[in-house]
């Protein structure tokens, strides 16, 4: 595991309630969203190759793994990397081979993209898993779809990455793609097409008139799985935003359905979870269980409407049902791993709960002056903001956390509400440490001493009851449907990985078999002695793999 040895640093998960990454993750996404129509890279990348790349598997069939959201702590990203590179899996008593294709579909690093980032997050942990092309057989091809934790530096990173012409490959695997979007021809008339529609509402002219020539090829019988960044459909349902699957609507009637061809399935990561829904026409799958922390299920709607029939746009697809068939994990698994948050909280955003320690001692020293009327001590008065400005602070910061600026749908009572109280019941923990703040001598201790026992004793113990507090209120806005994100991001919960592998028959059928890993392994072995293309570490636990779902079959 020595970084010297590996050639990458092996990354602790992300700690996402950690101030400064919240501060820098959401003045990254604002950036890109005010400044991403003029930096954006698509335009440029009209003058990149636009051929359409193929991939015809051997003997009329292909297998082809889809992972996505990857890029997140070593031990879970690695336990992923490690099954999908191995020749063959078992999987319920199926001999699946390796797929001759890997597609990334999304968010290969977190929580910004950057160039040591990749190298640790996602293309250190995958050369490890494989770092040679395997010995005897054909070189596997990787492809990769651009998340929006990619898109943070407009893609240069990623493009450096995925789409270079010279040294084209991702340890065993080589890279082919010129741009972030990309058509690949199958066999037996599938065709694998991957949209970039980050930032924005429309589709970038280079990238329609690319996927257009591409349509050229595409028979009556042509059968698309359609790799998109995040699940539109889902969101439109969920965040009441019809205008979120807009861009993926326009691109399948305007492209694809006067061709004749018909989507099959569509593909996203984005959410981090497994979920599946059917209709008459597609399967829409999301499987964004690659590395990143779990994701709830049990918070998704049982039938949703595609395209969503409230949409403003002029010109839509016929709206149609899907229901949902399968999730992983399951919705009493995923309501009951909420309850971790009041232990997993503090441990795994240490700075988290230190803000909020510091936040209950500004109000412990602002109330704790006015009861005890020490305005005039001069310790007291550099160190304690006064009463109504700290008030105003926690409120605000409780509405704010409710709804962030950079979230996307509207403000509505649920957030206003829920956010007052949880800042409410803050205030109301800090006037009862300020009760038994001045139930002690502390507060009599001449200056600075009682400052310093208040940073020392009172700021942690203070920090920890009120990480306590900010838990509680996630767990019960997240019965609301406000904060759910933050409910399952503050607890990193690594276990629970999912990916998919599918196989192209000869007469056409394509089989999906989405897979499960209950727990990933945290301890490895180096295998110094293994030949080139055999992992560099090897699990010192078990991982034990089982369906996430059924096998389902689309002609």
């Amino acid at each position: 595991m020595d970084p010297i040895e590996l050639g990458f640093t092996p990354r602790p998960p992300v700690p996402w309630l950690a101030p400064l990454l919240l501060l820098s993750t959401g003045v990254r996404t604002l950036l890109a969203i005010l400044f991403g129509a003029y930096l954006d890279k698509r335009e440029l990348q009209n003058a990149l190759p636009g051929d359409v790349l193929e991939e015809p598997g051997t003997d009329g069939e292909l297998w082809l793994d889809y992972v996505a959201d990857l890029g997140d702590g070593f031990n879970s990203t690695y336990s992923v990397a490690y099954l999908l590179a191995q020749p063959e899996l078992d999987v319920d008593g199926r001999a699946l081979p390796r797929g001759q294709v890997l597609v990334m579909g999304g968010d290969q690093v977190y929580p910004t993209a950057s160039a040591p980032a990749y190298e640790d997050r996602c293309k250190g942990p995958y050369t490890a898993a494989m770092p040679c092309p395997p010995d005897g057989s054909p070189q596997p091809t990787l492809y990769a779809v651009p998340g929006n934790h990619d898109w943070y530096d407009g893609l240069t990173a990623f493009l450096r990455l995925f789409a270079r012409q010279r040294d084209a490959s991702l340890g065993g695997w080589r890279t082919k793609q010129a741009r972030s979007y990309f058509a690949v021809r199958l066999p037996a008339d599938w065709w694998l097409l991957a949209l970039d529609e980050q930032f924005g509402a429309y589709v970038d002219d280079p990238q329609l008139n690319y996927f257009e020539a591409a349509a050229r090829q595409f028979g009556p019988d042509a059968k698309i799985i359609l790799a998109v960044p995040e699940p539109s459909w889902v969101k439109a349902a969920v965040e009441k935003s019809a205008e979120a699957y807009d861009a993926v609507d326009y691109f399948v009637r305007s492209i694809i359905a006067p061709t004749g061809a018909r989507v099959r399935l569509m593909l996203s990561g984005d959410l981090h979870h497994y979920a599946r829904y059917s209709g008459t026409d597609r399967e829409l799958v999301t499987c964004g269980g690659g590395g990143a922390y779990l994701y709830p299920t049990h918070q998704l709607p049982s039938e949703i409407i595609v395209p969503p029939p409230d949409t403003l746009a002029r010109r839509s697809s016929q709206s149609r049902p899907y229901e949902l068939t399968a999730t992983y994990p399951d919705a009493p698994t995923s309501r009951r791993l909420g309850w971790g948050i009041f232990h997993r909280l503090p441990t795994r955003n240490a700075g988290f709960a230190a803000l909020i320690g510091g936040l209950q001692t500004l109000l412990m020293l602002a109330m704790a002056g006015i009861a005890t009327q020490q305005r005039n001590e001069t310790g007291l008065r550099l160190f304690s903001i006064p009463l109504v400005t700290i008030l105003v602070v926690t409120l605000l910061g409780a509405a704010f956390f409710a709804k962030p600026p950079t979230a996307v749908g509207k403000r509505s009572w649920r957030h206003i509400i829920l956010g007052g109280g949880h800042g409410l019941a803050q205030i109301a923990l800090a006037a009862l440490g300020t009760w038994l703040w001045l139930m002690t001598p502390f507060p009599d201790w001449p200056w600075p001493f009682s400052l310093l026992i208040a940073i020392a004793v009172y700021a942690p113990l203070a920090g920890l009851a009120g990480s306590q507090v900010v838990a509680l209120y996630l767990l019960i806005a997240g019965r609301f449907g406000v904060n759910i994100n933050e409910l399952y991001a503050g607890q990193g919960i690594d276990d629970v990985k999912s990916f998919l592998r599918m196989h192209i028959a000869a007469d056409g059928a394509l089989t999906v078999y989405p897979v499960a890993v209950d727990r990933i392994c945290r301890e490895w072995r180096p295998n110094p002695s293994a030949p080139d293309d055999r992992p560099w570490l090897e699990p010192a636990q078990n991982l034990v793999i089982r369906p996430a779902d059924k096998p389902f079959v689309l002609r």
